[in-house]
């Protein structure tokens, strides 16, 4: 009975997994396109100064997008943890809806073998409860003593096999019920981190758009200047050091399809947790184009740099990713020319910008 009562609890447990809803992805920091021309020396001091309303004191334009880039960075890094904890989440649900089957066809398997006992031994009701043995010797007939010896033995072991499958059966059940209980205290555990992220990742972006939307016009665009000029002289930075120099490799032919893929969604709208078609986030920009080239890659932009083949930026080609930042939350494809294709954050679209635009942490390639 209690097998009965734990088995019937798993179920009930996989019943619940019809309300995990949640969206998937990475984050990203603010990189919108370089400008094709330097911005004119000294603009980032010039209005620098302006004070903005709903901050404590007076702080500079430089010093919100300061601001706003840590708050979209944090929200990067609570995005990756969301992600993890969705893509374990998904792998759980599976397990117990696998264990789930199993219990249900391990039920329907100890009722058959039961049903089969007990024909057995209504058999032997029938035959007056004499064994098999004492029946044949009473027959008086030789030849039919022979021929109901090899099938009464065959009767025997046919019970046996029965029996002990009954038992195999009934041990398996409570496995599969523990496994699934065990699965679904992970899985709740999941469900309680990917909470927690997610109202990071809101808190962050709510309290960035806060700030932007303290801005008048005029700092709006002004703003976005300054973020232009930041990646501006981080990209000039990177050329300089001779990097482009060494980078002279074509494609692969899937990394043309990943490219093709990738600068396809240019214009689309960042969201956090998007994989498409109508908007991205970082990392959901580069799996989605990577599956669309035949190679399936990992969901976060933190698994990408640690499950996939990491290549010297010196060797870095056209379908290679780039990943950002020292805790991995955003990522790029390299497209070729020193310039990568990437969803760069909220209010911003998927764009080209410079692959030294940003803090580069290293290279991945999907196909390698």
């Amino acid at each position: 009975m209690n097998r009965r009562h734990s088995a019937a609890a798993a179920i009930t447990l996989v019943c619940a997994l019809a309300v995990l809803a949640a969206p998937v992805q990475a984050f990203a920091t603010p990189a919108p396109p370089a400008p094709e021309q330097p911005p004119k020396s000294g603009d980032a001091e010039a209005s620098g100064a302006s004070g903005t309303s709903g901050t404590s004191g007076k702080k500079s334009l430089e010093e919100v997008r300061a601001k706003i880039d840590d708050l979209y960075r944090k929200a990067g890094a609570a995005t990756d943890a969301y992600n993890l904890a969705e893509e374990r989440s998904k792998k759980q649900s599976g397990e117990i809806v696998k264990l789930a089957q199993a219990i249900v066809e391990g039920q329907a398997k100890i009722a058959e073998l039961k049903s089969r006992a007990g024909a057995q031994a209504r058999e032997q009701y029938r035959n007056a409860g004499l064994p098999p043995g004492a029946q044949l010797m009473l027959s008086g007939d030789p030849q039919l003593f022979l021929d109901g010896i090899s099938r009464a033995h065959q009767g025997q072991q046919a019970a046996k096999g029965v029996l002990g499958e009954l038992n195999r059966t009934q041990e398996d059940l409570e496995t599969y019920t523990q496994d699934a209980s065990t699965n679904w205290t992970k899985l709740e555990a999941s469900r309680v981190k990917q909470a927690k992220a997610k109202k990071k990742i809101n808190e962050q972006i709510a309290a960035a758009k806060k700030l932007e939307s303290q801005l008048e016009k005029k700092e709006r665009a002004r703003l976005l200047q300054l973020e232009q000029q930041a990646e501006y002289k981080s990209q000039t930075a990177w050329l300089s050091s001779g990097a482009l120099k060494e980078i002279n490799r074509g494609a692969s032919a899937s990394g043309k399809k990943a490219v093709a893929f990738a600068t396809s969604q240019i214009g689309k709208p960042y969201k956090w947790g998007a994989v498409g078609p109508a908007s991205y986030d970082c990392s959901g920009l580069t799996s989605q184009a990577w599956a669309a080239a035949g190679h399936p890659i990992p969901r976060t932009s933190q698994e990408q740099w640690r499950q996939l083949p990491h290549v010297a930026v010196k060797d870095m080609r056209p379908g290679d990713l780039v990943i950002y930042f020292g805790d991995a939350t955003h990522v790029g494809m390299y497209i070729g020319d020193g310039a990568i294709v990437h969803a760069p954050r909220p209010g911003r679209d998927v764009t080209i910008t410079g692959a030294g635009s940003m803090e580069i942490l290293g290279v991945v390639r999907p196909d390698k």
